[in-house]
């Protein structure tokens, strides 16, 4: 059958959730035996989201091929448990750089470059390029931003080409639905507003999905349906939902799916959502918690708070939580307050079953997560740190243990006396050529497991293969002194040997560091290993 294409677009306001609302149209044609994949469209000139600063655009998600992406491409490998392609992001940046490449070969054999038909025609390119290699059925297609925005508008009006052009296309609305509390009212103007946006785009939307506080009720539905011109029944209800992960459940009930495959003119299937109605009614049942402290810098922007920075980690620690018949209440520990010997930090820091450091770049913050790290150690409490987050534990054994006196890494500190952490030469070489990107280690690679481990233990497999996102390393020259101390380096690199990316402390309940981010292979049925170990010993903690 021909591939179908689902556009999700977004109105009034960003953040609405059209990720999630993606990933779970997704997951319900998925449970009908079709093959789905996704693509987010990012409207900014960045080629791609490595250089972005997770407070400003979210966290940074790394593909198996090595993409720097936006963090929706998580949301939807985790409800799909697929592995998408960096090909499944397509920015502004990207696209006009190819058609300036292509206009400087001459390839457009002197005619006028325009954004339409050029800019849209590459667009249009990239979209079909991704259902050719994935052989899907659907490709979902989210476009970034609101309606309204200049910025999307080449994207939105290939997508209109794509339906003119005879592509089987449907296009799904994202609207909110806010509730005035002064008025204690639902009120439809802001989606009438953008839909009628959208529809002087030259498309009209076949669904609306009203993201709300609380579910849209029939007068409400009968005045969007009037006023958006689409069917009553083709409003979709996406409230707020205590664990995102029922989403899916809601839209089966309101056969959103079967109104998809009788849009395109389908034949519809039965579904088969059985495994993840289980996990919902598991999660929902569940009645003891376990406290994590998440050791970080990326929280606050402005006035305001901003999780989504460590979205992955808070996930794979859901996941390994439910797998353990708990629910994880998290704290979030301000690297840089610890730093500053804040109280209310060191208490929160004491309250916690299991500690956990995740990555980060730059040496804001750097000594409050050293003495996190230490606390874990010296206090015996469940500790697990991610690519910086390891490498700052190795930076902490090795001043308060090996006795390394300003032991560090040289990202933070140029003239360490000892660099346990340090750019490997391959890497000094290209930096000094000013080849910086070639100097990351970047997507899935194979890890050697040591047997007899805890990392064996867990993973049950000599090989594994997770995924990278880092520069600086372990350096080889100060393995022997650290493993001498009591430093098990569990894991290393086929790729380089002798590089380590597990490090672990065997005395102690579970004290565990890793290079690569295990976060990106959790998912909410199949919890990553090492977190899954992490929240079983934070709970006998």
């Amino acid at each position: 059958m021909p591939t179908a294409y689902i556009f999700v677009t977004g109105g009034v306001v960003s953040g609405l959730g059209k990720g999630i609302t993606t990933a779970s149209i997704g997951k319900v044609l998925q449970a009908k035996g079709f093959k789905v994949t996704a693509v987010k469209i990012d409207p900014y000139l960045n080629y791609d989201a490595g250089t972005l600063r997770p407070t400003e655009h979210g966290e940074v998600w790394v593909t198996e091929d090595g993409g720097e992406i936006d963090q929706d491409l998580g949301h939807y490998e985790r409800y799909l448990d697929i592995t998408i392609s960096k090909k499944n992001n397509i920015t502004t940046g990207q696209v006009y750089l190819e058609v300036i490449e292509k206009e400087r070969r001459g390839e457009y054999l002197g005619k006028t470059v325009q954004i339409i038909p050029h800019i849209t025609d590459e667009v249009k390119r990239r979209i079909r390029d991704v259902a050719k290699e994935s052989n899907a059925d659907f490709v979902l297609v989210e476009v970034g931003g609101v309606v309204g925005d200049y910025e999307n508008i080449p994207f939105l009006e290939a997508a209109r080409q794509m339906k003119l052009e005879g592509e089987k296309v449907v296009f799904v609305h994202v609207g909110y639905l806010p509730v005035i509390k002064s008025l204690g009212e639902m009120k439809t103007k802001p989606v009438q507003h953008s839909v009628k946006e959208l529809r002087e785009l030259g498309i009209q939307p076949d669904f609306i999905v009203g993201r709300s506080e609380s579910t849209i009720d029939e007068v409400r539905k009968e005045k969007v349906a009037l006023f958006c011109n689409v069917r009553k029944e083709d409003i979709i209800a996406n409230p707020d939902l205590e664990n995102v992960y029922e989403l899916p459940l809601l839209f089966e009930e309101q056969k959103f799916g079967d109104k998809i495959l009788l849009k395109l003119g389908m034949e519809n299937r039965k579904s088969n959502l059985e495994e993840w109605r289980n996990l919902i009614e598991k999660i929902k049942n569940i009645k003891d918690f376990v406290r994590i402290g998440i050791v970080g810098k990326y929280f606050d922007i402005g006035e305001y708070n901003l999780p989504d920075s460590y979205v992955s980690v808070i996930e794979a620690v859901k996941h390994a939580a439910w797998s353990n018949n708990v629910s994880p209440k998290f704290y979030w520990i301000d690297a840089k307050a610890l730093e500053a010997k804040d109280e209310e930090e060191l208490k929160k820091l004491k309250s916690v079953d299991g500690i956990i450091v995740p990555g980060g770049f730059g040496a804001s913050g750097v000594e409050g997560k050293i003495e996190a790290i230490r606390f874990a150690r010296e206090n015996n409490v469940p500790f697990l740190g991610l690519c910086f987050g390891f490498q700052l534990a190795v930076v902490e054994f090795a001043r308060n243990v090996c006795g390394l006196k300003g032991a560090h890494s040289t990202e933070i500190d140029a003239s360490t006396p000892y660099p346990v952490v340090d750019l490997l030469p391959w890497q000094r070489k290209l930096i000094e050529e000013r080849k910086y990107g070639a100097t990351m280690r970047l997507g899935g690679q194979v890890v050697l497991i040591k047997e007899n481990t805890l990392a064996y233990e867990l993973y049950k497999k000599k090989k594994v293969i997770e995924r990278f996102r880092h520069r600086y390393e372990i350096n080889p020259k100060y393995v022997d002194i650290l493993e001498k101390n009591g430093l098990v380096f569990s894991g290393e690199s086929e790729k380089d040997e002798g590089i380590m990316q597990i490090g672990e402390l065997p005395k102690l309940k579970y004290f565990l560091g890793t290079q690569f981010h295990p976060e990106f292979t959790s998912r909410p049925l199949k919890p990553n290993p090492l977190f899954f170990g992490f929240v079983k010993s934070c709970i006998e903690h």
